[in-house]
């Protein structure tokens, strides 16, 4: 065993002073003997074996139920690398103030040690990474999102190939004669990067990316700082591919912010006989120029950390039918004979609910019976509709790019970018209506580039001019589109279907790659004409393009972009000037 990975784990065992340390091997037999004590102990619930095999129910603490981005830091040693949309501290001042919350926070409890991958074995991108941790939650929830386990690391010589580094931990010591609790946390944790030394300090909270630090942590916001030094992009990305009934292929990657249909896309169930999408990975995409020119995408986790609520077997079948096994939830209801049900799932709730926090629920009460953020976390193996190319340590060939969010007016279905540095325009300039992904109020418009606002490890006008140079070292660049399903209508209805319906938008876009679809040219880019979406006589508006609309929304860009002062690109700025121009042109 690596040297460095051993010296580490003893210096940080001597600092949080666990009863016991166990080193994780990611095997069924570990997984299923934890689970069994989680059980035992109250921390999780086991799922009837009939209706839902080998699966469990977690309910959080009321107060950790989210990402909490107030308290996420970016720590380097210059204030402008970590840019304005971070939240920096100095590192050796961030560790000054961590060191003494993480003394002694493990007494009482198990260290468990998680060596893991992400990314395919053997592949030339893959990254390697071990998180410390006192949750059980953690350790079972690990092993179904990454590959878990030294044996994943290779067979090099490990002494020389560097690893992230995360720690992390509930921060409740479990005193003598103390019982535990079923969801220890803390009301002031602390979500730490430290991209320069490839370091990862999390303390307080047991919640998804807060916790599984494979995933937000490393995989983009360390990852987005590692790639932008490398030479290539860490982005909140689904993979897919799309079949023709002519078995042409292609792959395709799309950028939303959380709650906004990624994983229905990525797993959708064709509404167009002959057309089929097959999924690579539904949230983070790692993008490298290969030697043909090409952009390839590689998904470097190896599960769904998906939202429950929403979920159905109208909006995404194949996700109802992974979800049969083998998965823990997470702030979902229980039923009266040991099952599951969130919001969404059914037009009326079963009776006789048990809520997420643990009472009694019904219609009646006020609340939802789900957290509006609930989860599922299941094995990508699962997935019915996996793409045969998931796991190649290459990645797979991207022929274009979608860019889409939440808004109700303004942007419209499909817009096609006339270039690359369009194209970036569209990701830059991105907003969405905020969701229960994220703590704080729901519903509000924020700019979110790329949908990587919270996640984007370094100054965002760098991470803007690191896209338009990663299009300079491309041939054959993917093709780049927005998109918005979520337009509303005068009476508050949504005037896209959706779900299965986006097919259509997919259909149009591939055939255009292959040159048999006309574009109707705009002041924002190319669009399709309505007859070539089939679109009925109400749904027009969804392709339109209102010139005094736009021009306010220049307006509330360009009032954000200055945030970035002189590192927001000279390109993007000409781009602006451009679509600016074009509509004042439309005003006469």
């Amino acid at each position: 065993m690596d040297t460095r990975f051993s010296a580490w784990v003893r210096e940080m065992a001597a600092l949080l002073e666990p009863k016991e340390v166990v080193v994780c091997d990611g095997s069924l037999e570990e997984f299923d003997r934890i689970a069994h004590q989680m059980v035992q102990s109250g921390s999780l619930v086991a799922l009837d074996s009939q209706k839902r095999p080998h699966s469990f129910l977690a309910r959080s603490h009321p107060q950790d139920v989210a990402r909490v981005e107030e308290r996420t830091f970016i720590c380097t040693r210059e204030p402008q690398d970590a840019g304005p949309t971070n939240r920096w501290r100095d590192p050796e001042e961030m560790k000054q103030t961590l060191i003494p919350l993480f003394r002694k926070a493990m007494q009482g409890r198990i260290l468990y040690v998680i060596p893991f991958l992400m990314g395919p074995p053997g592949s030339p991108y893959a990254k390697r990474g071990v998180q410390l941790t006192d949750s059980p939650y953690v350790v079972l929830n690990m092993r179904l999102m990454t590959r878990m386990g030294i044996r994943n690391w290779g067979k090099e010589d490990e002494a020389f190939q560097p690893f992230v580094r995360g720690l992390h931990s509930v921060g409740v010591p479990l005193l003598e004669g103390v019982k535990d609790e079923p969801w220890p946390c803390r009301s002031d944790p602390y979500i730490c990067h430290f991209p320069q030394s490839l370091e990862i300090w999390s303390f307080g909270s047991g919640y998804g990316g807060n916790a599984l630090l494979g995933k937000k942590c490393l995989a983009l916001r360390l990852g987005s700082w590692m790639g932008k030094q490398e030479g290539w992009l860490a982005e909140h990305m689904l993979i897919a591919s799309l079949t023709s009934p002519t078995q042409e292929k292609k792959y395709f990657a799309a950028a939303f912010p959380s709650m906004c249909g990624k994983t229905n896309l990525a797993m959708l169930a064709s509404s167009l006989p002959g057309w089929q999408v097959e999924t690579v990975g539904d949230d983070i995409a790692w993008l490298h120029v290969r030697e043909d020119g090409r952009l390839w995408a590689m998904n470097p986790e190896a599960g769904f950390f998906g939202v429950a609520p929403g979920t159905s077997w109208q909006s995404n079948p194949h996700a109802m039918e992974m979800l049969r096994k083998d998965t823990i939830f997470t702030n979902v209801a229980l039923t009266p004979n040991q099952d599951v049900w969130w919001e969404g799932m059914t037009k009326e709730p079963p009776s006789g609910l048990i809520d997420w926090r643990g009472d009694s629920w019904h219609p009646g009460k006020g609340t939802l019976a789900s957290h509006p953020n609930a989860r599922f976390t299941v094995s990508l193996q699962q997935c019915p509709v996996l793409d045969p190319q998931w796991e190649d340590s290459r990645g797979v060939p991207l022929d274009f790019i979608l860019f889409g969010g939440r808004r109700s007016s303004v942007l419209p279905l499909v817009c096609e970018a006339n270039n690359w540095v369009g194209g970036v325009f569209f990701g830059a300039s991105m907003t969405s209506e905020t969701t229960a992904a994220a703590s704080g109020a729901v519903g509000q418009l924020r700019h979110d580039p790329f949908a990587m606002l919270p996640f984007c490890g370094y100054h965002m006008g760098d991470y803007f001019q690191h896209w338009l140079d990663m299009g300079k070292k491309m041939r054959y660049p993917p093709r780049i589109y927005s998109v918005n399903w979520f337009q509303k209508g005068k009476d508050g209805a949504y005037l896209w279907p959706g779900f299965g319906e986006n097919l259509r938008v997919l259909k149009w876009i591939f055939e255009r790659q292959n040159g048999k679809q006309r574009v109707q040219s705009t002041a924002i880019g190319n669009m399709p004409f309505p007859e070539d979406l089939g679109l009925q006589e109400a749904q027009k508006t969804l392709l339109q393009i209102h010139p005094e609309e736009w021009l306010q929304e220049l307006a509330e860009r360009e009032h954000y972009f200055t945030i970035f002062k002189e590192r927001f690109p000279t390109a993007l700025w000409q781009e602006f000037v451009r679509v600016n121009e074009a509509l004042q042109g439309l005003l006469g």
